[in-house]
Parts: structure tokens; C-alpha cells; sequence
């Protein structure tokens, strides 16, 4: 049985009709096509699949997708802006801050929301803030650098 499911995802409204028991997660990649948010773990434990929810960080892996009815979602894909990636992207390239790719995607909107809450975040916040995504290369302190460069940038760019 299939249940209407109105959202806006990245700034774009989609009328879906969705199973009861069908994750954000599900949705996002098979349902509306952007595959940028993994599927790492299953079971909200690795990050991967990390999206905002109306600006929260919220694991769309174990999110019914119902759950999500009349809200903003926002993917690693809508963190850029009019061909532009977003600060914390640019800066986790820079730094080094990307190895297999496979956490990035969940690293990159979990420090977006820091970032959209906390102007100058210390090294201690980020790494709390991070706390929910895991990085098998074991990439932390460039990921770490990368938010802070990009902390540091949107400061400036603040005036």
C-alpha cells in the first residue's frame, strides 16, 4: 500500500506516493535520484546516510520517510548553491579531508549544521559534532581541519 508524501528536498517540492515502512534513505536515492547519501551501516550507527532535516542532522537510514511529510530535507547535493560548493566542501578538499569518499557525504552535512548553528566552533565542538559519522580510513583531523577552514571562511566572508 502506497501513502502520499509531500516534501521539499533541496529546495524542490516532490509529491511521492511511498510505502509505510520506506526510509527517508530509500526515498531520496530510488524515489527522487540524488544518490549522494549512503547506505553504510543500516542501523543509524556510521553517519553515512546523514541528511537535514529542516536544518537537523537526522540518520534518513532508520527515518520513515512518512516522518519526513511537509518538511525541508537537504542531501550533500543541495549544500551547494548555484554551481558553487558550499564552504565545508571546498575546505574538506583542500584539506585533505577525503579519502575512499564513502563518509564524506554524511561528514560534509553533519559540520553544514554545525556550521549554520556555531560561527567559530572549537576543535572540541566539531569533533562532537562529527561524533555520529564514522570514517573507516580513519581521516579525522583533516576532516576536523577541513570544518575549521571552512569555519574560518565563512567568518571572513561574514565581515
Amino acid at each position: 500500500m502506497t501513502h502520499a508524501l509531500s516534501l521539499s528536498v533541496n529546495g524542490v517540492a516532490y509529491s511521492l506516493g511511498v510505502g509505510g515502512g520506506q526510509t527517508l534513505l530509500s526515498v531520496l536515492r530510488d524515489e527522487v535520484g540524488l544518490t549522494g547519501t549512503k547506505e553504510g551501516c543500516d542501523d543509524s550507527e556510521c553517519g553515512a546516510c546523514m541528511v537535514l532535516l529542516d536544518g537537523q542532522p537526522v540518520n534518513s537510514c532508520s527515518y520513515l520517510a512518512m516522518q519526513a511529510e511537509g518538511r525541508d530535507v537537504t542531501t550533500v547535493e543541495g549544500l551547494a548553491r548555484d554551481g558553487e560548493l558550499h564552504a565545508v566542501q571546498r575546505a574538506l578538499i583542500e584539506a585533505g579531508g577525503i579519502q575512499c569518499g564513502f563518509c564524506t557525504s554524511g561528514m560534509l552535512v553533519s559540520a553544514a549544521a554545525l556550521l549554520a548553528e556555531r560561527a567559530d566552533p572549537s576543535e572540541d565542538e566539531v569533533r562532537l559534532a562529527l561524533a555520529g559519522n564514522l570514517c573507516r580510513c580513519t581521516g579525522y583531523q583533516k576532516i576536523v581541519e577541513g570544518v575549521l577552514a571552512a569555519a574560518a571562511e565563512l567568518q571572513t566572508a561574514r565581515g
